[in-house]
């Protein structure tokens, strides 16, 4: 993925009125509550909705966003890329899916699954 495809993905989740990601989309796309995203993310609730947490909520999200933007390029369609991230088991990894990766604080590695598989590294 290109800097400039993923100025675009990011742009996407971008809230209208700040510089930052919207934790609001992001939560949607996903299909889960504010209080889900914050445990899935590693940030208290009211920190989502905080001003003065804005940047803290965009370098958390930051990594959520570069997985569903990768996964979207590679599935072709938004949806199918939230099925895979909440559904599907990454091989090598007990069962766990990406969303179960993200959460334990291991975004890195699904970042880098996602590579090599669009690098033709079957995984």
């Amino acid at each position: 993925m290109t800097a400039t495809e993923l100025d675009f993905a990011a742009a996407h989740f971008a809230d209208e009125r700040a510089p930052f990601l919207s934790a609001r989309r992001v939560s949607e796309l996903l299909g889960v509550t504010m209080v889900e995203l914050s445990r899935l993310i590693g940030v208290a609730r009211n920190t989502l909705t905080a001003k003065s947490g804005q940047r803290k909520v965009d370098q958390a999200l930051s990594p959520v966003v570069r997985i569903l933007a990768m996964a979207t390029e590679m599935a072709g369609d938004e949806h199918r890329a939230v099925i895979w991230f909440k559904h599907q088991p990454i091989p090598g990894w007990a069962g766990k899916t990406a969303y179960d990766l993200v959460g334990e604080g291991k975004a890195d590695k699904v970042l880098a699954y996602l590579e090599a598989v669009r690098a033709g590294v079957y995984a």
